[in-house]
């Protein structure tokens, strides 16, 4: 057979076309791979025609087919190369610059025998062609059926493509979970009422790119995880993945926004609702900050200095945000939509935004974060986005008067290897009622450690330690956290199964909840488990 190749090679470029054919099982085999048409034949389009094989800057003469490949461009004139004058051959071959050889090839012995030359292709070329022909007609008949399956199964592909511009993910998170202790209702230590329940949230994302530099994102969302702040008396107990109450899985879209380029070093996000500052600027707990994968509670994923204006529309401008340096400035309204006085896009409740984003090295991330926050709405309810006592939330109490906010924060996160990472923050909240002295200072701080693949690849260890939101100065009297300090302690496990699958079995322990030393401990056990695609 190696003879009878060789013999093939000498002649004309048909017999080396069938001879490729009938040797080369391996191309048959790759024709079951379903391959991007479109960008094969743009391929195939590039290959320019060349008179002398000198003109291929990568064939040299100690090459082993160099005589052979001489023969066939100096003889027949039918070989091709690439526009920056290189052969590629060691390339794998695609069916597509096959053809474009072999037609070229047929094109020019067809030349060759209209002018009846002395080049014409010999009888003993065409014997040695019907000869292979015969003899491997069973590989060449093989050969022809998978490319016709293959030529189906790609027509149904196209056919049947959600997109050519829009990606479709989902995430699903069932979730078993159960608090015990004693509620944080002050003095009494009642047990918390509580049973075992089970919840999911599932979101579906669509992603539409116009440009490849630009994305379209629309979220659905539904589910029914209720708060564990009914039953224990307080917010510190939440998980990061629940909501205020049960929806019946009513689906809503709770994201619509558009992101592009802005020159080479920004970029610019507007959120036409759904707008979550945490998911738009970089909130330096990488680990942990994601709802389905990260942290179990609601205050260990990230620095509630992130959560002003959640959900709200707005604009969000990130310098250089892959650089050493750069910044993030953002303008979110929570009335945006509502054109009542008082309210709307820049009289309602609204939060200004901006961080300093420091990267000496690539294990090392330092921001420096202040927001204003201002809510019309009598008492500002959630001032520290719902994560710790009651008082942080709401330290004024008041029906009647509006709320302003100047946060302070700096967070850090920083790689030990190539498998843990230690981050952390620290904010500081200054609130004062738009109108009266009234005043307060809130602060809180965390540090997390995560270990990935431990035990496994792609599983992590996790652990959250620090003090939730607390009111530590209000000229209001009896509005003041003085009677302790909460701590919260929380563990993880997250267990890869595959890909899609993850299960993460955490507790999460409230000391002193509401900061009052009166209270027992409070504890959360749950078991999420994470569907996505």
């Amino acid at each position: 057979m190696t003879k009878l190749f060789w013999n093939v090679i000498k002649l004309s470029p048909v017999v080396v076309a069938a001879s490729f054919l009938a040797a080369n099982t391996a191309f048959a085999s790759e024709t079951n791979k379903v391959t991007s048409v479109a960008s094969i034949a743009q391929e195939a389009n590039s290959i320019g025609q060349v008179t002398s094989v000198s003109q291929f800057s990568d064939v040299q003469p100690t090459d082993w087919a160099f005589q052979a490949l001489q023969s066939l461009v100096e003889r027949y004139g039918c070989i091709a190369g690439y526009p920056d004058g290189t052969y590629r051959g060691s390339r794998a071959l695609t069916r597509y610059e096959f053809a474009a050889g072999l037609n070229a090839c047929l094109d020019r012995i067809n030349e060759l025998i209209a002018t009846s030359t002395a080049e014409l292709a010999t009888n003993e070329d065409l014997e040695i062609l019907q000869r292979l022909q015969e003899d491997f007609s069973i590989e060449l008949a093989t050969l022809r059926q998978r490319v016709d399956t293959l030529e189906a199964r790609t027509k149904k592909i196209e056919a049947q493509q959600f997109s050519t511009t829009t990606k479709l993910r989902g995430e699903a998170i069932f979730n078993l979970t159960n608090a015990w202790g004693d509620n944080a209702d002050g003095n009494t230590n009642t047990k918390v009422n509580s049973n075992e329940t089970f919840g999911n949230r599932v979101r579906l994302t669509l992603e539409s790119s116009f440009t490849g530099k630009d994305r379209l994102q629309l979220r659905l969302n539904a589910g029914n995880i209720a708060s564990n702040q009914t039953q224990t008396g307080t917010a510190m107990t939440r998980l990061g993945f629940d909501g205020n109450s049960p929806s019946d899985n009513a689906v809503t879209i709770d994201k619509a926004n558009y992101r592009f380029n802005l020159g080479k070093n920004a970029t610019v996000q507007i959120d036409a609702t759904g707008a979550e500052l945490n998911d738009n600027v970089e909130n330096y707990n990488p680990l942990f900050q994601s709802s389905a994968s990260g942290a179990i509670s609601r205050y260990g994923r990230f620095s509630p200095i992130y959560r002003a204006g959640a959900g709200g529309a707005g604009v969000t401008l990130r310098y250089n945000p892959k650089g050493k340096f750069g910044a993030d400035v953002a303008y979110i309204s929570r009335e945006a939509n509502t054109a009542t006085p008082g309210q709307g896009a820049f009289e309602g409740d609204n939060v200004w935004f901006g961080q300093l984003n420091f990267k000496p090295s690539d294990s090392f991330r330092l921001g420096l974060t202040y927001s204003r926050a201002y809510s019309s709405v009598p008492g500002f309810q959630s001032l520290t986005g719902a994560t710790g006592s009651g008082f942080a939330s709401n330290p004024f109490n008041s029906t009647t008067i509006g709320t302003i906010s100047n946060n302070y924060g700096v967070q850090a996160s920083f790689d030990l290897g190539k498998t843990a990472t230690l981050a952390g923050w620290y904010g500081l909240t200054k609130a004062e009622q738009t109108s009266g002295p009234n005043t307060a200072d809130i602060n809180y701080w965390a540090a997390s450690l995560g270990v990935r693949d431990f035990g496994a690849k792609g599983n992590m260890l996790g652990f959250i330690f620090g003090q939730p939101p607390k009111v530590t100065d209000n000229t209001i009297t009896g509005r003041k956290d003085a009677n302790g300090t909460s701590y919260h302690l929380e563990t993880l496990y997250r267990m890869r199964i595959n890909s899609n699958v993850s299960v993460t079995p955490g507790l999460l322990v409230i000391f002193n909840p509401e900061h009052n030393n009166n209270n027992n401990t409070v504890y959360v056990g749950t078991l999420r488990t994470t569907f996505s695609f």
